[in-house]
């Protein structure tokens, strides 16, 4: 067990059977234990991504996210497969606007397996010019296939529009003009500068030993640097209106606005409006877009939430004969919804998301990225109780008082891409959201 004088800060909840440690250089451990499970996910979550990139090296994040397993100073990047893959495990990362995340799967005996390779490849990652070279390639396929997918496509260029001209606007993946011309220096020095111990959370689920979790993570990632400051380019919506003529078979557009952040008081009540207005089979959106209309295969509401702000919508791809009638509909659908919410409505919402918190529990990754996030945003784990008090708490007023304050936070910001010729101008939009 590692000795007291050198832990920062632990704390533990026998009921959740959650802790977290603080090690001295900042970095954090937190563990779930899932005794019934005879496997565990481990996993490094960074409280960097996308958003703190500038316009310059748009894409880094991404491309670094792919590197790093591309060979370190002591395994190669057929070695790291064949390393994880041998005990029958599997290793892979994401990266979102504002954190990274690298994770493996492993049986509960191979816990020491995956952590000394995810910090060797945090820390020891040679970024050789051939590997460079080969992933610029594979990144800029990964672009021209996400542009090949308009139902992916139109959400960035959503994100765009709400966010012009800043990082939180721009595509995670970067342009492929950017990628190729991405010099291995700022792979570099994005790591070194964002990758540092109090920006990192270690987390594990599953079938694990806190203490022993900490003894690995302690051991292991002894390399990496102390704080230093990143500056956060704040979030200022704007929103707006752009359209792109594809020969596509369906337009797809998305019909957005300011949505909240973590933090803000009605981040509830935005979940329980967003599967109320969206969220299912039962929404007021389905059935009369869908069930009522036949005007749209696929429609959706959704929100998104950043340390500093958010974004509501609603998603919908439909014939370029349907779409001059569908969106005043959706249109009208959001409108109705700032009155007359039933209770009804709001208990199925409630129960959804209810379900939805409970079920991920019993998924050791999803544990763990639920635990990541928690302390990435609140510092802290939040107790399942907590959560669902706080789901409980959303009534019909709640709801359509945060729709209401969506509503006047700013225009709305309304893309679409296909055969757009017949959809409704953004003037007429605004005018039917009066």
């Amino acid at each position: 067990m590692t000795g007291r004088r050198r832990l920062k800060e632990r704390t533990a909840d026998a009921d959740s059977g959650i802790a977290v440690t603080t090690l001295p250089s900042g970095l954090r451990v937190v563990s779930s234990v899932m005794a019934h499970v005879e496997t565990a996910s481990v996993g490094v979550w960074v409280d960097a991504g996308a958003r703190y990139e500038t316009r310059e090296m748009n894409g880094v994040a991404h491309l670094l996210e792919h590197m790093a397993f591309k060979g370190t100073e002591r395994r190669t990047a057929r070695g790291i497969a064949e390393e994880i893959e041998s005990v029958g495990g599997h290793i892979n990362a994401y990266t979102a606007r504002e954190h990274t995340a690298y994770y493996a799967r492993v049986l509960k005996e191979d816990v020491p397996l995956a952590v000394d390779l995810l910090a060797d490849i945090l820390q020891h990652s040679t970024f050789h010019d051939a590997e460079l070279e080969r992933e610029r390639t594979v990144v800029i396929q990964e672009i021209g296939q996400a542009r090949d997918t308009p139902d992916d496509e139109v959400f960035d260029l959503f994100q765009e529009t709400a966010f012009p001209g800043q990082s939180l606007g721009r595509s995670i993946l970067g342009t492929a003009d950017g990628v190729a011309a991405m010099p291995r220096r700022a792979l570099i020095d994005y790591m070194s500068g964002h990758y540092r111990a109090p920006r990192m959370v270690v987390v594990g689920a599953g079938k694990v030993d806190h203490d022993r979790l900490v003894e690995l993570a302690s051991a292991g990632f002894a390399s990496l640097p102390g704080a230093s400051a990143s500056p956060l380019e704040p979030a200022r919506y704007v929103g707006g209106d752009f359209r792109a003529e594809r020969p596509l078979e369906q337009v797809h557009l998305v019909l957005g606005f300011p949505g909240v952040a973590y933090h803000d008081p009605d981040f509830y009540a935005k979940e329980v409006l967003s599967v109320l207005l969206g969220g299912g089979m039962s929404s007021r959106l389905f059935q009369e877009v869908r069930e009522e209309r036949g005007l749209a295969y696929s429609i959706f509401s959704f929100a998104s939430s950043y340390v500093d702000g958010g974004l509501f919508g609603v998603y919908a791809g439909t014939g370029a004969e349907q779409v001059a009638t569908l969106l005043p509909v959706v249109c009208d659908e959001i409108l109705k919804a700032t009155s007359g919410i039933t209770a009804a409505e709001v208990n199925r919402a409630r129960a959804q998301i209810k379900a939805g918190v409970l079920m991920s529990l019993e998924s050791s990754s999803s544990r763990g990225e639920q635990l990541a996030r928690q302390m990435l945003v609140f510092g802290r784990p939040i107790p399942t109780a907590e959560i669902i008090e706080r789901i409980e708490a959303v009534d019909g007023a709640a709801v359509q008082r945060v729709l209401q304050r969506i509503l006047a936070a700013g225009q709305p910001t309304l893309v679409g891409i296909g055969p757009v010729a017949e959809m409704p101008d953004y003037g007429q939009v605004l005018a039917r959201l009066q």
